[in-house]
């Protein structure tokens, strides 16, 4: 008696089925706990609002900007904070389950055991990631461009919308790779250190408060930012949101975020797979 292996394309086609179940067990698991989610996606960038757009101007300490007044401030800040929020619901709706899984329980076993090679579990976590952060994105951005006071308005209209679609798309993918990444690489006992070493600066370095060009007085830093993916995020945003105020060259941002994606997502998934396998 023989046995017979599956022909490639219907043994693909079965493994895509199981990623698209893992999948979709995910995504069940993130509408039982939309509550939450909602809450964690807004909480920070409507409190930066509300401080930077709506309480500074109502009692004349308006932030100041090249563009001139508080609502200049606002306009750089809308995607900044979009970017921000991409990136780091990207990194933890995927490090922090994932150091879970690897942790004392080893619940990452169990996903392993389906019927696909371990680096599709992987691409499944970054695809769940990558939805959570466009989810988040289409959440916040109401809150940021609404959320101010009167003579505060940013000046924020989607001018490109492929340019747009590109740099959330890939934004998305980009912060879930770090965050798979980050997740398979940092023991469950350092988790603590995930937001002072890696969240903190990447945030403040990330040129959501102010856009790259304006750093030309610091050069050192402003060569030095480029290492941090979420400058390309916040500067694809302001391409596509507001391109009055300027932004870094669009082939630029471009080839960083899908190059960047390509190259952090494999290393991710290769690390992935010796880490679940070691």
């Amino acid at each position: 008696m023989t046995t017979t292996t599956p022909a490639p394309p219907r043994q693909a086609a079965a493994q895509l089925a199981t990623v698209a179940a893992l999948l979709a067990r995910d995504l069940r698991v993130l509408r039982t706990q939309s509550g939450q989610f909602l809450v964690r996606v807004v909480m920070q960038p409507l409190l930066l609002v509300f401080v930077f757009a709506y309480v500074f101007p109502k009692i004349g300490q308006g932030v100041t900007s090249r563009s001139g007044g508080s609502g200049g401030f606002t306009t750089i800040l809308v995607p900044g904070l979009i970017a921000f929020v991409i990136n780091f619901q990207g990194i933890q709706s995927v490090a922090l389950p994932l150091v879970q899984e690897f942790g004392f329980s080893r619940e990452i076993e169990d996903r392993v055991l389906a019927p696909v090679p371990v680096w599709m579990v992987g691409a499944g976590k970054m695809a769940t990631g990558a939805i959570q952060s466009i989810l988040a994105a289409a959440v916040v951005f109401p809150v940021v461009y609404l959320v101010h006071a009167r003579g505060a308005a940013p000046t924020v209209h989607i001018h490109n919308w492929l340019l747009f679609i590109l740099v959330i798309v890939f934004s998305s993918l980009l912060g879930s790779a770090m965050g798979l990444l980050i997740g398979t690489i940092v023991e469950p006992r350092h988790i603590n250190l995930l937001f002072s070493v890696i969240i903190l600066p990447i945030t403040f370095l990330g040129c959501i408060y102010y856009a790259w060009a304006t750093l030309s007085p610091i050069p050192w830093l402003k060569y030095l930012v480029l290492a941090n993916p979420l400058v390309y995020m916040s500067e694809g945003l302001r391409a596509a949101l507001t391109p009055q105020l300027g932004h870094m060259p669009t082939w630029s941002f471009l080839l960083a975020l899908t190059g960047g994606t390509l190259l952090l997502s494999m290393l991710a998934l290769r690390k992935f797979q010796q880490r679940v396998l070691s």
